[in-house]
């Protein structure tokens, strides 16, 4: 049992995996939701505390790995940018876990500027709102299609 939780944990905390995929993944497959919700929630909190930590090295290394790459913006980042422009971190950290990952979000916002407190605390807000959402969504969800 522990092994599917490690599991949980470990997909929360990979960035395109994330909450939105672990969660429902691990209800369906039978696990207790609360703890699905707990252990993703961590795994995936865990990784963006690292970003935003370590933020100005990985900067450095992603805009190197970019441009060695001969890369352009991608579509997130532009879809990233304009959420910004418009909503601000805020906006940026609650739509980030459903339009363009968590991580990403993150970079972003501070990339555009935002401080490290302010990104941890609307990240931790907008993780565990989408957490919750996607946990008892597909709880009362399956349990729907199960009765």
């Amino acid at each position: 049992m522990i092994y599917e939780y490690a599991l949980i944990f470990i997909g929360a905390a990979i960035p395109w995996f994330e909450i939105a995929l672990v969660i429902p993944l691990g209800i369906v497959w039978g696990l207790s939701p609360s703890m699905v919700m707990l252990v993703a929630f961590i795994g995936n909190m865990l990784t963006v505390l690292m970003l935003i930590i370590g933020f100005d090295k990985f900067r450095d290394w992603y805009t190197k790995r970019q441009e060695a790459k001969g890369k352009a913006a991608s579509k997130k980042s532009e879809r990233a940018v304009r959420i910004w422009n418009k909503y601000g971190l805020p906006g940026l950290s609650l739509l980030g876990p459903i339009l363009i990952g968590t991580h990403i979000a993150a970079f972003i916002g501070m990339t555009l500027g935002a401080t490290k407190r302010n990104t941890t605390v609307w990240m931790v807000i907008s993780i565990g709102v989408w957490t919750l959402v996607f946990g008892i969504v597909t709880a009362l969800g399956f349990d729907f299609f199960t009765a």
